[in-house]
């Protein structure tokens, strides 16, 4: 999935083609479980509610639940955004329950959880979470939009930090001419013949003024890897 604009509108300010990969005609890939995709999302419904301070975190790695088998450390929320650290977020949405976050999801156009979830269903385990790619897509798009918000300019670091040395550092690695902003997910395969994860990306391009928005799936691989083929797609449009 991409969305394009000339260099004179950038991506949040005008109406903008979409070019939708054949996949999203199956409806169980239309409404995927776009995992750590939310996270961004979740941590300012936090936000709103601990007067726009994010909390810091020690992560142990597997042992406090991340993805990551050794520990990331010491996190403020910009270093959690760029490695997508799992027990960070576990963390931060422990006291959160879905109703908390309607409000932030009605004002993003995302599906809204249902209200009594909680803890990891609300970071993006699990599969009790439906949300269309399409509008994942663009309430990244409306959260550019609203980057001189409070709370926001923490979440887009956090994201041009993962392109530079996070996991969606091979989008950053990609491209020679421009900076980005990347989050990656991984989530359950939906596809009919499922591999153990599908890895997602959502890059925007350029960081400081964003022109193209890409989205990307990738069957049987996690975000991380995904990005690989996100910055390979971006620098071919790049040249």
């Amino acid at each position: 999935m991409c969305l394009a604009g000339p260099k004179s509108n950038p991506l949040p300010h005008r109406q903008l083609p979409l070019r939708r990969n054949p996949s999203l005609r199956n409806q169980r890939s239309r409404f995927s479980i776009v995992n750590s995709l939310v996270k961004p999302f979740t941590a300012l419904a936090y936000a709103e509610t601990h007067n726009f301070q994010y909390p810091t975190y020690v992560c142990k790695g597997a042992a406090s639940g991340c993805w990551q088998l050794h520990p990331h450390g010491k996190l403020d929320i910009v270093s959690a955004i760029a490695v997508s650290c799992n027990s960070y977020f576990r963390d931060l949405a422990t006291n959160l329950r879905g109703e908390q976050l309607i409000p932030t999801t009605n004002r993003f156009g995302l599906e809204s959880p249902d209200s009594n979830l909680a803890g990891p269903d609300l970071m993006g385990l699990g599969n009790r979470w439906l949300i269309s790619p399409l509008h994942m897509a663009r309430a990244y798009l409306e959260l550019y939009r609203r980057r001189g918000q409070p709370g926001v300019g923490e979440i887009l670091a956090g994201m041009a930090r993962s392109a530079q040395h996070g996991t969606g550092a091979a989008v950053g690695r990609a491209l020679k001419h421009s900076d980005a902003l990347v989050k990656t997910g991984t989530a359950p395969c939906t596809h009919l013949h499922p591999a153990p994860a599908d890895g997602f990306v959502i890059a925007m391009v350029p960081a400081d003024q964003p022109e193209i928005l890409l989205m990307v799936r990738v069957h049987g691989a996690a975000g991380a890897k995904a990005s690989v083929t996100a910055g390979r797609m971006l620098r071919r449009m790049e040249e």
